[in-house]
């Protein structure tokens, strides 16, 4: 195990759609996990890197202990502190791809940090690899004060484990899409008061944006959220959408080809310097770093690809992530790594047969000290 301690907080989300579900079946045949659109992936430009094949865990089932052994074991040892499961509740109780980590928390094992995100969010449209004329396949519903409460019930046991990560002591909750919630502040209010209720300091909130986003917008942002009882915001910025390697005449060309010809997915360049605004320093701004990004495996030619992401790009990205954040204080010094295990959206970090280890070792020459 590393003693060293790691220069900063590194958190990775973590999905867990690699599993099959009775939902998953009826909407797309038996047997269907994430894995189904990445296997299926073809390069859709010259150069396009498809199909991504997973190296030292295969297509795995995060039904498999061992399998989420082995992960943990690779993010400890690449400097990663926890994983953020993705945490689907689509209100009146619903929930889907729960077991992973319910299996995780009833189990003790592995023995590795975590914490929750809340995909509060419709199943609709190419994002999930339907067609845009599909209903959608399940709605995120708010039901109000009851759900709300069962809601916080149902995660009162992960908040209570020991392996949850925390900061200023309360344990963390990132939510995915602010705006969905109507009534934002008074659940963020009555989840508070639930959890001092129940032995907790409270709940550290972290809003999660993404977007490309100015400092100017990152601040109006953050004030509107601590309006609302954040306690930080999670900024996730990947595409510089006017790229100035363009001019105007060859950005409506793009265009033309991607909107209404579909010949190409929209591609952008992989670029370390947009991932970062001039409010990355502050305590309550949580920088992202990404190791990639291509949508096609389920979207296809209505997909958003980087190209160009290489190890060295990422440790760079990394490197400049961990100066933006080297003067907070170390409870607060946190980078999210969106993600870790995202293969459909060609966003991951696990080993695949093309670059190996390469990510994970860039990961850890940048986090640990020399």
């Amino acid at each position: 195990m590393e003693t060293n301690q790691p220069k900063v907080r590194v958190w990775a989300y973590y999905l867990p759609q690699f599993h099959p579900i009775p939902e998953n079946d009826e909407w797309w045949g038996k047997g269907f996990t994430e894995w189904t659109n990445v296997g299926k992936a073809k390069p859709l430009f010259p150069g396009h890197y498809q199909p991504h094949v997973p190296a030292d865990l295969g297509y795995y089932d995060l039904r498999v202990p061992e399998t989420r052994e082995a992960q943990a074991q690779m993010a400890h040892e690449a400097g990663v502190e926890g994983f953020v499961y993705w945490h689907y509740w689509f209100g009146n109780g619903k929930r889907l791809l729960e077991r992973p980590f319910n299996e995780v928390l009833a189990s003790g094992k592995p023995d590795f940090p975590f914490a929750l995100a809340w995909a509060n969010q419709t199943w609709e449209g190419f994002a999930f690899g339907a067609d845009e004329s599909r209903p959608p396949l399940i709605e995120q519903t708010f039901p109000g004060d009851d759900d709300y409460i069962a809601h916080f019930n149902a995660v009162l046991p992960a908040f209570k484990d020991s392996r949850y990560m925390t900061c200023e002591g309360k344990p963390i909750f990132i939510i995915y899409n602010t705006n969905t919630i109507p009534d934002l502040k008074h659940y963020i209010t009555l989840w508070n008061d639930l959890a001092i209720r129940n032995g907790l300091k409270g709940i550290y909130f972290i809003a999660h944006k993404q977007s490309l986003m100015s400092s100017g917008a990152v601040e109006d942002y953050l004030n509107r959220m601590k309006e609302n009882g954040f306690s930080a915001i999670n900024v996730v910025n990947r595409f510089r959408i006017f790229d100035p390697q363009f001019t105007f005449c060859e950005r409506l060309v793009r265009k033309i080809f991607h909107r209404w010809l579909k010949i190409f997915p929209e591609i952008y360049k992989y670029d370390i310097d947009v991932m970062h605004t001039e409010l990355d320093d502050q305590e309550d701004v949580i920088p992202t770093v990404t190791p990639n990004w291509d949508h096609t495996p389920r979207s296809g030619r209505h997909g958003v690809v980087l190209v160009g992401s290489t190890p060295e790009l990422f440790g760079k990205a990394m490197h400049n992530a961990i100066q933006s954040v080297e003067g907070k204080p170390y409870d607060k010094r946190i980078i999210m790594i969106k993600s870790w295990n995202e293969w459909a959206e060609g966003n991951y970090l696990e080993p695949d047969l093309k670059y190996g280890h390469q990510y994970l070792d860039a990961l850890k020459k940048e986090v640990f000290p020399n």
